[in-house]
């Protein structure tokens, strides 16, 4: 009875082996099937030329800093670089569906949080924009840009459901546009007006009507009156400077000849990585975040210079296309301001480095120093990302 017992006892304690076995298999291919899903479904063209762009930007930011006392800005960059990868990686693994419901709450965060820098925020040249939390300063205005994209996608999404009445949607336009009057007020002139570039591309290309885009830039122009009052002299200057170039008697467009003359030097081939003379030698002032272009046009020239332009115009394809594959208007609203986001960041940055528009301190995407920026447009494309992998079936 007791080698009975003993074997009853070891048979069910090898049964209950077998069993746990069989569960870990079980986890373990279930485990595995799923990564094999998120890796076939994942967007590998938006990552490759998001590594690309970003590659590059850390490389360029490399030759812009190393021969001066701002060598740590490298480092803080590649370290925020790991934390935007994370954030993409993170947001393409979620379903953009998810932020349906919370769209209009992240827009209050934003708010909230662009107060918080009116009552505390750290002031630098001029400008109060950041808020520090010690281990590192934030400017929440980059994030405001997703928010209130979230918000536009909210917007539509809802209007294609089921009718909105004109007072709520009125309601729902102003809740949108109050972060940008605080932008503006920062001040953050630069900023400001290219997110409202970024509320009229998607109103122009998402929205069923044309009408309330044409109203918003009827109303803004009739506002420009009242935005010159409110500058600060120093960006008045730069307008001044920029709207008549051969009269510059405060030196504002020193930045922007200088940016020329590093361009125009590249020629064709440029002059090789970190031999840049306008670079290296410090004429070209916060090349690391306003003229990063310039930085790489003069070290990989004319060639080089297209090759970037090419990648940003495959990215801003690449986001539209994954608009028009999307399975809803939230997701396909997603896209189409991520696209319009990244399109604006590139045309006043580059047209502000060649002398075609005045100095704002637009960033360059994923190419300027900052981590605001940085991070915001890894969230961004990891929300096109998200959308991509659930296209229409």
């Amino acid at each position: 009875m007791i080698l009975g017992s003993k074997s009853s006892t070891a048979a069910k304690v090898g049964g209950k082996g077998l069993l746990m076995a069989g569960t870990d298999v079980t986890t373990s291919t279930i485990g595995s099937s799923r990564l094999k899903r998120f890796l076939v479904g994942v967007d590998w063209p938006l990552i490759a030329v998001v590594a690309l762009i970003s590659g590059i930007g850390l490389l360029n930011l490399y030759s812009a800093v190393y021969r001066t006392p701002h060598l740590s800005k490298f480092n803080q960059q590649l370290y925020w670089s790991i934390v935007g990868w994370v954030m993409f990686m993170a947001i393409t693994a979620l379903d953009y569906r998810n932020l349906l419901r919370l769209a209009w709450i992240v827009l209050a965060f934003s708010v909230v949080a662009m107060l918080a820098v009116v009552i505390v925020g750290k002031t630098s040249k001029g400008a109060q924009r950041w808020l520090n939390f010690g281990f590192a300063r934030v400017q929440p205005t980059e994030f405001v840009k997703i928010a209130v994209i979230l918000a536009m996608a909210k917007l539509l999404h809802d209007r294609d459901v089921s009718p909105i009445p004109i007072k709520a949607t009125l309601l729902r336009i102003a809740a949108i546009a109050f972060p940008i009057m605080l932008i503006a007020a920062q001040p953050d002139l630069g900023s400001s007006i290219l997110t409202l570039l970024i509320v009229l591309s998607i109103s122009f290309l998402a929205a069923p009507r044309l009408w309330p885009p044409v109203v918003v830039i009827l109303v803004g122009l009739a506002m420009l009156p009242i935005v010159w009052d409110n500058m600060q002299p120093y960006q008045r200057a730069r307008v001044e400077a920029f709207a008549d170039q051969s009269v510059d008697k405060s030196g504002a467009n020193w930045h922007t000849r200088q940016s020329i003359f590093a361009v125009g030097s590249g020629q064709i081939t440029g002059k090789g990585y970190t031999e840049g003379t306008q670079n290296q030698f410090s004429f070209l002032p916060e090349q690391w975040t306003d003229f990063p272009f310039s930085v790489w046009a003069e070290e990989w020239g004319f060639l080089g210079s297209v090759f970037l332009l090419f990648l940003f115009l495959f990215l801003i394809v690449w986001c539209i296309n994954a608009a028009l594959g999307a399975r809803d208007k939230f997701g396909s609203v997603i896209c189409i301001g991520v696209a319009a986001m990244t399109f604006w960041h590139v045309v006043v940055n580059v047209c502000m480095v060649l002398g075609m528009a005045p100095v704002v301190g637009v960033t360059l995407p994923l190419i300027s120093y900052g981590g605001s920026s940085l991070v915001t447009f890894f969230i961004a494309l990891g929300l096109v990302s998200s959308v991509s992998r659930r296209p229409h079936s």
